[in-house]
């Protein structure tokens, strides 16, 4: 059993095999450096390429390199999840593995988290990607998900960011939520703070994201704005989306019943709005039910997604099989 760590450094990749050498020896110059016990946590999220051998043997002359790789690819936000669960350090530093985050950025990470911060969030002030079709979207995403969420982060798409163990194991992860972990994390309580960090250029390969995802950020902030605003009260959200309905039927119903009004248009109105109206409020009963009496966890969607990460024949030390069971 290895010696529980003080850091856990935890990279997702997907395709990265050129990026995985300098950002390997990257982070583990940053690490040696620190007064704390790390380890380095590499996520295969099922690359098809030669990601995983070169993880092999990186892990093979470094006790502090711990290795997951999943069966097939299922996404950055599956990748993270699985690398906070496998993560033992007290503090938890996410990162790309694309080599645009620098890791000399991780000290200062951890000295915000030192101030007394919860989760401290990288901010590529001066961002080295494409205007048009990466800035400018991230631009207009940071601004409605700081306005809906009430949680007003300059760069919610930076994977560099630093987390206490104890409040991020609680944020259950799925879909495409990593980008609102900040807003998902005042459900914990959370106390969240900004750093402007390093960007670089992209060096080897292509981006695995374009704009084509921004249709699933909306929807994905729909449901982070009912699970952040009430989450303990389902019944209050479905009740005020029920209320425009619900008074369109009435204004409906009343115009029929007024002498010299002809036809079913507006009986028929009525009913399709005031069905919709108790189609709502039946949700939101529905809702509470399952937050008093459920035990589902989103999380739980990735159980049996982890495969065997240790190639046949040999057991190397530092790479781990991760369970959800």
């Amino acid at each position: 059993m290895r010696p529980r760590p003080s850091v856990s450094v935890v990279v997702p990749v997907y395709n990265e095999e050129e990026c995985i050498e300098p950002l390997y020896q990257a982070i583990h110059h940053v690490c040696e450096k620190l007064p704390r016990s790390y380890e380095i946590i590499f996520v295969d999220d099922g690359s098809t390429d030669r990601t995983f051998d070169q993880l092999s043997r990186l892990h093979e002359r470094d006790p502090h390199l711990v290795v997951v790789r999943f069966r097939k690819n299922f996404g950055q936000t599956a990748a993270m999840a699985a690398g906070f669960r496998a993560a033992r350090g007290e503090i938890i530093v996410s990162m790309d593995g694309d080599l645009q985050n620098d890791p000399a950025d991780i000290p200062r990470l951890l000295a915000k988290i030192e101030e007394g911060y919860d989760v401290v969030c990288g901010w590529r002030k001066d961002r080295k990607d494409k205007f048009v079709s990466r800035r400018l979207p991230s631009m207009i995403a940071n601004w409605l998900i700081g306005k809906i969420t009430g949680v007003p982060i300059h760069d919610n798409g930076c994977s560099l960011k630093a987390y206490r163990a104890s409040v991020i194991k609680r944020v259950s992860l799925y879909s495409e939520l990593h980008r609102f972990i900040p807003a998902m994390s005042t459900l914990a309580g959370a106390r969240i703070a900004e750093l402007v960090v390093q960007h670089h250029p992209r060096r080897f390969g292509h981006s695995k994201y374009g704009i084509s995802r921004a249709w699933r950020v909306f929807l994905d902030l729909f449901m982070v704005k009912m699970v952040t605003g009430f989450s303990a009260r389902p019944a209050l959200w479905f009740g005020t989306l029920s209320l425009p309905a619900g008074l369109l039927g009435l204004f409906s119903l009343l115009v029929f019943f007024l002498p010299g009004a002809q036809g079913v248009v507006w009986a028929a109105t009525a009913f399709l709005f005031l069905a919709l109206a108790g189609h709502l409020l039946a949700m939101g009963v529905l809702g509470e039910m399952v937050i008093y009496a459920g035990d589902f966890l989103p999380e739980t969607m990735l159980q049996g997604a982890i495969s065997q990460v240790r190639p046949p024949g040999y057991r190397p030390k530092g790479v781990e099989e991760i369970s959800f069971d």
